[in-house]
Formats: C-alpha cells, structure tokens, sequence
C-alpha cells in the first residue's frame, strides 16, 4: 500500500508540472550534496544555509529564492523517469539525480507558486465532480477547510454504505496529501480527516484519518 501511495503521488506531480507553465528560469542548477533520507522533500535557498535533519518522512524549509523537491526513490520504482524529467525540464525546472536513487527538483519561488496554485484548482474541481457529476449517486455535498486537512462529506447514508462511492473520495483523500506534502506541512501535522454525515440526521457517524487508515491496511 506504501507503494502505491508513493506512485500515485508522482504521477500527479507530472501532471501538475505541465500543466502549470513556467514564466521564471530557475537559472542555477540544484546543488549536488548528500541525501540520507529516502523520504525527504525539501525546500531551501541559494544562500548557504545550515540545514537541519530530522528522521521522519518528509522534510521541508521554505525560504527567499528557489525550492527544492527531494522526491525519495520509491516514488521512482513504477515511473517512466526519463519522460518525468523531460516534461520537468521543458517547464524551465532543473532536475538532479541523487546517489541514493531520488531526483531534487529544483524551480523557482514563482513557478512553485503556480503548481501550488493549480493543484488548489484541481482539488477545487474534484471536490464538485464529486458532488454535481451524478457519477457518485450516495454523495449529497463535499466542504473541505481552506489547507484541504479536514473535509465534511454527507451522504444518504444507506446508499453510500452499499456501494463504491467510497473509492471516489479517497482520490480525493490522495490529492489533499500530496497537497499538504508540497506546501510544506510538518510531518507531524501531515494529515487528512475525513468526517462522514448521515444527510437524512445530520449525524456524523464516521471519521478516517489518512494517511493512518492507509498503513493500518500494510
């Protein structure tokens, strides 16, 4: 389940390097140095800089001039790389391999800004499919708060209990992680609530933390 966690979250990283264009060069090229950390994802300067490691999944310093993207090697295992790193590039983002197998990609603060933004549309527009497309009968409405961390979802209860309707709110679930990882959430903090409502009482009557449900399923 690691895995495919790790695999669906690069595959929407190239789609959001596409699809948001890049006015700014990054101009320098990403620092070559050390990764000990197979799940990092970092954000630093050009400036010197003391950077300080902790353990834990993901790492993130956000600072003046450029960001820097660490992606660990287990996101790479199912990824056409070289076509990744293509489509990186042709955005005007420098993207260096590193000796433990992840690849820093390096933009700058304003094309960082842009993917930021049009994962926010994205969220935004699958949120409403889940809601007007009529694909997703049980799912009555869908309120998410402004960092995508927590989302109340009302069903008819009954209805959604006995059918699929659950598979589509954990895509949902995926792109507010990847989300969180890209805007710099501490990992303590990096987290999704889910919060079902009965649509016929307004009763809350389930609650799922991701990523835990996911790893309670490893």
């Amino acid at each position: 389940m690691k895995y495919l966690f790790y695999f669906l979250l690069i595959s929407l990283v190239s789609v959001s390097l596409v699809a948001c264009g890049a006015e700014e060069e990054t101009g320098t090229s990403a620092s070559a140095g050390e990764n000990n950390q197979e799940d990092e994802i970092r954000e630093e300067t050009t400036e010197p800089e003391e950077v300080v490691e902790e353990e834990g999944d993901i790492e993130v310093d956000k600072n003046l001039l450029s960001v820097e993207i660490t992606m660990p090697a287990t996101m790479f295992e199912e990824e056409d790389v070289e076509s990744s790193i293509a489509e990186a590039e042709a955005e005007g983002i420098t993207v260096t391999p590193n000796d433990d197998g992840s690849y820093t990609y390096k933009m700058s603060k304003g094309t960082h800004a842009d993917m930021m933004e049009e994962m926010k549309t994205s969220m935004t527009q699958s949120i409403e499919n889940l809601k007007t497309s009529g694909e997703y009968p049980s799912i009555v409405d869908v309120v998410a708060n402004g960092s995508f961390s927590e989302f109340k979802v009302v069903v008819n209860r009954e209805e959604f209990e006995n059918s699929f309707d659950g598979f589509a709110v954990l895509g949902v679930v995926f792109g507010a992680l990847y989300y969180q990882l890209f805007d710099g959430v501490n990992p303590d903090d990096y987290k999704v609530i889910i919060n079902y409502e009965d649509a016929a009482t307004g009763e809350q009557f389930d609650s799922v933390v991701y990523p835990d449900a996911l790893e309670e399923l490893e």
